[in-house]
């Protein structure tokens, strides 16, 4: 489908001849992947990541279907490198991956069969990106100030973490919940690189340690 970067977290074995064998051609793209160790050093350089799961969820992520997701994935690419983030084929992603994504992207199917093959659904989401960027229009102007990284934002909500639980506000047994609808609350933002800057310099003005800290 003409994508050519791939990153693997944590492969169990890679390279492998089963691997290249299926690649039918496309061992390039093997011989290419990046591998790492976890899923943040991944997305690290990213603007946006959608990330595939037929689970439902306790908490509301932003949710899109292929057709919709393509679109948004080419329009941010204009700001920056994005992701689709699949998950293990066994176990499919965990609430602390989603926690990394800015949207859902589900696959919809007969509810007696929602889960997809791993490859199923890498095969759909790539076709509905290749079909989308040959009608999308060319950009007049690109974006004035690129959107915060995924590596950004992570320091950011860490940032936020620290000085909400220093504050009290935090309950620091149990700071999951809330921080993860905080998550979702600047997904759906998309603050971009100066917006986090500010942001990050008003927890530190208000951070209560840092009176002590002088």
């Amino acid at each position: 489908m003409g994508l050519r970067d791939l990153a693997l977290v944590e492969p169990w074995y890679f390279p492998h001849a089963d691997a290249t064998a299926r690649a039918s051609g496309a061992e390039d793209i093997l011989a290419s992947a990046q591998v790492v160790d976890n899923l943040d050093d991944a997305i690290a350089d990213c603007v946006y990541v959608a990330g595939a799961s037929a689970r439902a969820r306790s908490i509301d992520w932003p949710m899109m279907e292929p057709r919709e997701c393509a679109v948004k994935l080419l329009e941010e690419s204009r700001a920056g490198k994005v992701a689709v983030l699949f998950g293990p084929e066994k176990s499919g992603l965990k609430n602390e991956h989603l926690d990394r994504c800015n949207t859902l992207l589900t696959i919809p199917t007969d509810p007696g069969f929602s889960s997809l093959n791993l490859a199923m659904a890498v095969q759909i989401m790539t076709y509905e990106l290749r079909v989308t960027a040959g009608t999308m229009p060319t950009p007049v102007t690109e974006a004035k100030v690129p959107l915060a990284s995924a590596a950004e934002l992570e320091h950011f909500y860490e940032h936020l973490e620290t000085v909400l639980s220093a504050s009290g506000f935090l309950d620091p047994d149990n700071p999951r919940h809330l921080m993860r609808r905080l998550r979702r609350l600047f997904a759906r933002a998309e603050p971009d690189k100066n917006e986090i800057n500010i942001l990050r310099g008003i927890l530190t003005s208000l951070d209560p340690a840092r009176g002590h800290r002088d």
